[in-house]
């Protein structure tokens, strides 16, 4: 795969382009420098990490249809081929073949969905003289090998990712493999509704966890928001009760400070020689 990138002027300079948010424009970039040579990133979480990003900056590249993104999470640059010509010794083609299946090709190189029925397919589409792959035994194996090796290369950097993620981060720190389990699990349910916890919320989520829980109601929380597909945690109602109660006990209880007591008493002795002024 080709490790430099090409932008054209005709998307970034454009005024609806221009209208994104910085954070957006930095994250369709990243997002750009991180796809293969078809255009398909499946590194959105670390795109998002390095442009400083958030979910609302996501959706708004998905509403102005600046990417596209799949059902498993993959997403592809809709003006990819604009900008990006590799030659044939250089380009190879994506992994994500069925998501392929699923776009044309308009005359310009602008990507469009099958649905619009538009353009040529782009699965058939390759470079201008590229060769046509040898069908013999050895090309075969060796075909085989490269994939095995992408695919590989693209778990670990897939891995090493995940491990800045602030909640994994936390979680190896803690050595805690029931943490863990409780923590990835509520991560693909937020995934499942196609807006995944970022790294900001997962950080605020977090902070939350260490200022208002005891540490061995952590999981019971999570795997409560997981199942909910809660985008924070949040304590039981009978245990925001017994909290609010205990509060409420000990503001009674607090003895008032020195300087009011000694003023009601004076209050108290005028009121018994005569009353207060008002």
């Amino acid at each position: 795969m080709a490790d430099k990138r090409m932008f054209t002027r005709k998307v970034t300079d454009d005024d609806n382009f221009m209208s994104l948010s910085s954070s957006a424009q930095a994250l369709y970039l990243h997002l750009s420098m991180s796809a293969d040579d078809d255009g398909f990133c499946n590194q959105v979480s670390l795109s998002m990490f390095k442009a400083h990003a958030s979910v609302q900056d996501l959706e708004a590249l998905l509403a102005k249809r600046y990417v596209y993104q799949f059902e498993n999470g993959v997403i592809v640059i809709k003006h990819w081929r604009m900008a990006n010509a590799l030659r044939k010794d250089r380009y190879t083609q994506t992994s994500f073949r069925e998501e392929l299946a699923k776009l044309r090709i308009k005359e310009n190189g602008v990507y469009t969905l099958a649905e619009t029925d538009e353009g040529e397919m782009v699965a058939a589409w390759l470079p201008d003289g590229c060769q046509v792959v040898a069908t013999d035994k050895d090309s075969i194996e060796k075909d085989r090998v490269e994939k095995n090796r992408v695919e590989k290369s693209r778990e670990e950097k897939s891995q090493s990712a995940r491990a800045r993620e602030p909640f994994f981060a936390y979680a190896d720190s803690q050595a805690d493999a029931s943490l863990t389990q409780a923590l990835i699990e509520w991560l693909d349910a937020m995934a499942q509704t196609g807006r995944p916890l970022d790294n900001r919320e997962q950080g605020a989520i977090l902070d939350k966890l260490r200022a208002e829980f005891p540490r061995d109601e952590w999981i019971s929380a999570i795997t409560r928001s997981a199942e909910k597909k809660w985008r924070s945690v949040f304590r039981r109602t009978e245990d925001r009760k017994a909290a609010q109660q205990e509060k409420q006990r000990a503001a009674w209880s607090e003895m008032p400070p020195a300087e009011e007591t000694d003023r009601l008493i004076r209050l108290t002795k005028q009121m018994e020689e005569g009353g207060v002024d008002e």
